[in-house]
């Protein structure tokens, strides 16, 4: 892919978690699921796999197939009966393979911090006597430049995949959260929302703002020691177009929908989770790029 240059395909996904080599899908990760059951805090590891696949509609000898691979320390701390914070240092391995070979990048990547306020919290009896408990929480958060960004952007001879082998986006983001939970005995719903404003970076680059969501139906099934939670929902994301000195850049506004499935396991001190989501319509690249899977496993310890 080395006669695709920068100045006409400096176009790539979210260095943090997730990439692609032409699409722009906006930063960070903010899928957060089902939080691991915890009354002060929470530490542990998080993987998560991402795959796609480009192939240009110009020339459909140039390809790539992209693997992104990531272990995150993440943790999280309740501070007094409203208030949460969390934050999220993912390591990056990833791969490309296209018509030019085989690449690979490791390192760490952008640092995020979130903090979450409860709105309010409320349990009751229904009609017919089901226990109902609601939580609504609200919060926002900062991405961190910690991971490296340093191509040279004015050589033309800067290809996408020099761009993509990043661990970082160069730029301080900031996130807007939102989660609302409810349980009616032992079945509940969680639905997220997030939105990622994005700044430039000395570059001149800006990643188009994002949005997220999901809704997922779980069912708490309680065995001895063990509450065992499988579930399924949806997910949708929306990307703005990128930008490179307020120029846009195209093939970067994209937009995803997922049917995700997963399950948790909790131990009174450990919790173990997985999921995984397949597209149900996505829009990359005008469709030159498509995504085949997303995945993620946690050990979690509750503290």
């Amino acid at each position: 892919m080395k006669k695709i240059f920068l100045t006409t395909t400096f176009i790539f996904l979210s260095i943090l978690t997730f990439s692609c080599p032409i699409c722009g899908c906006g930063g960070t990760n903010t899928y957060f699921g089902l939080f691991p059951n915890f009354r002060n805090g929470f530490m542990g590891v998080r993987y998560n796999y991402a795959h796609y696949h480009t192939r240009l509609f110009s020339d459909p000898a140039q390809f790539s197939i992209n693997d992104y691979n990531t272990m995150e320390l993440w943790g999280g701390a309740n501070i007094g009966s409203r208030w949460q914070v969390m934050a999220f240092i993912p390591y990056y391995l990833n791969k490309q393979t296209d018509d030019d070979g085989t690449s690979t990048k490791n390192g760490i990547g952008d640092v995020t911090i979130i903090g979450q306020y409860k709105v309010f919290t409320k349990t009751s009896l229904s009609n017919n006597h089901a226990m109902v408990q609601q939580q609504l929480w609200l919060g926002g958060g900062v991405k961190l430049a910690t991971g490296t960004f340093n191509p040279d952007v004015v050589n033309n001879d800067i290809t996408v995949a020099d761009v993509n082998a990043q661990l970082g986006t160069g730029s301080t983001d900031f996130i807007l959260t939102s989660m609302y939970n409810i349980k009616i005995n032992d079945f509940g719903f969680n639905a997220s929302a997030n939105y990622k404003i994005n700044a430039s970076n000395n570059e001149g680059y800006k990643f188009g703002n994002k949005f997220s969501s999901n809704l997922i139906a779980f069912y708490q099934v309680n065995l001895n020691k063990k509450i065992i939670v499988p579930n399924a929902g949806i997910g949708y994301e929306n990307v703005g177009k990128n930008s490179m000195q307020k120029a846009g850049v195209p093939f970067t506004k994209s937009s995803l929908a997922t049917a995700l499935a997963g399950v948790e396991i909790s131990f009174p001190r450990l919790s173990i989770g997985l999921n995984a989501q397949m597209p149900l319509k996505q829009n990359f690249a005008d469709g030159q790029t498509k995504m085949s899977i997303k995945a993620m496993a946690h050990v979690t310890f509750t503290l």
